[in-house]
């Protein structure tokens, strides 16, 4: 896909990047980069962090475009930025303990962003995201785990705010469906 321009699209630029093609991820990086710093800067005061954080993201898209799933790209992206930034952070954490010999009662503590991603990984709610559809699972991620507004939401996935307030609906009560099948609540229990 050399000598792509500005109208091609995510999916076609991922596949250009798969292929080896490094002005197909110049390209996406200057169409993505600008909000994607923005979001981390916004969980993040270290400007040095958010930097190495970007660079490591599209390092990591560059190595990993071939495993693109056809989605939305800037879902896919936020996702590996997101957890880049996680990562980063467990990173300082670690250099900071070395540095300070912690009390032998000291338990190291976890961020509750930190467990709350875990959980949406490894817990129930993993488990049951991966029952929604992609779509729906890409709204509920966009609006509850990112933090971002309907707005933000469409221009991120690329539709419009009437069908990612709609979505957001049926994700929660697929989601809510999908626990309620993990975790059946006992016959004439409260729910």
């Amino acid at each position: 896909m050399r000598g792509h321009g500005e109208s091609a699209t995510d999916a076609a630029l991922l596949r250009a990047v798969a292929d080896g093609d490094a002005a197909a991820l110049a390209t996406l990086y200057d169409r993505h980069a600008g909000w994607l710093h923005a979001r981390l800067a916004r969980r993040c005061a270290d400007a040095e962090v958010v930097r190495e954080v970007l660079q490591d993201t599209f390092v990591t898209v560059w190595r990993s475009a071939g495993g693109h799933r056809g989605g939305e790209a800037g879902g896919w992206l936020w996702t590996i930025a997101a957890r880049r930034l996680v990562d980063a952070r467990r990173a300082q954490e670690r250099v900071a303990r070395v540095g300070t010999a912690p009390a032998p009662e000291a338990v190291p503590v976890e961020s509750a962003e930190e467990r709350v991603l875990a959980g949406l990984e490894f817990g129930d709610v993993g488990t049951a995201l991966g029952r929604i559809s992609p779509e729906l699972r890409e709204v509920l991620r966009a609006t509850v785990v990112d933090g971002l507004t309907t707005r933000e939401t469409a221009r991120l996935l690329g539709i419009p705010e009437g069908t990612v307030k709609t979505r957001a609906m049926r994700a929660r009560a697929e989601l809510r469906a999908a626990l309620a099948q993990l975790n059946p609540t006992p016959a004439g229990g409260p729910a």
